[in-house]
């Protein structure tokens, strides 16, 4: 199925974020498998916002966190948990705004043009199950404002990627 993103550039982040989120929400559907749905919120994100340079999810198992689906140029494919903006955000448990990468220790440059990143901690059930990570080649590109909007995406997320997990579990007959 086909899906557009319709979105005013010119209107203020938190409109965007407002338009975006139902948008996003229409996305995830648990007729299709989790990879689509979070391979369409990647690339919903980077349509919604030109700072962005790399928007995609790295997802945990087996005690590192795997390169999920993305948009951008070719990227890092496993991070230890701790290691890392996107290891330590999951690690923690907590959202991570990081105005200069350059500055924050451990960073791992997988774009060497990156200059700031975002990760929200995407969870599960009862655990975090990856992260969303997006990366800008702008200083400061992420405030607390896109990690209120993230957050909320990531709770959509968690909800609707429990429906889809519940769905494909029943269809493959295990429930």
């Amino acid at each position: 199925m086909s899906h557009s993103i319709n979105i005013n550039s010119a209107a203020s982040k938190e409109e965007i974020y407002n338009t975006l989120l139902p948008q996003v929400e229409a996305l995830v559907s648990s007729d299709e498998p989790v990879t689509t749905a979070l391979a369409n919120v990647a690339a919903a994100l980077s349509q919604a916002f030109e700072k962005i340079s790399w928007a995609g999810f790295y997802l945990f198992r087996d005690g590192i966190l795997w390169l999920g689906p993305f948009i951008g140029k070719t990227a890092c494919t496993a991070i230890k948990p701790g290691s890392g903006v996107c290891g330590t955000a999951f690690a923690k448990g907590e959202s991570i705004i990081v105005p200069d990468v350059d500055k924050f220790p451990g960073h791992i440059a997988c774009d060497s043009g990156s200059r700031s990143e975002i990760v929200v901690p995407l969870r599960g059930n009862k655990k975090i199950i990856g992260v969303l990570d997006l990366d800008s080649y702008d200083y400061s590109a992420f405030d607390e404002t896109d990690k209120k909007y993230l957050e909320d995406f990531c709770r959509i997320l968690k909800i609707n990627l429990t429906s889809i997990i519940i769905s494909s579990l029943s269809t493959a007959g295990y429930l």
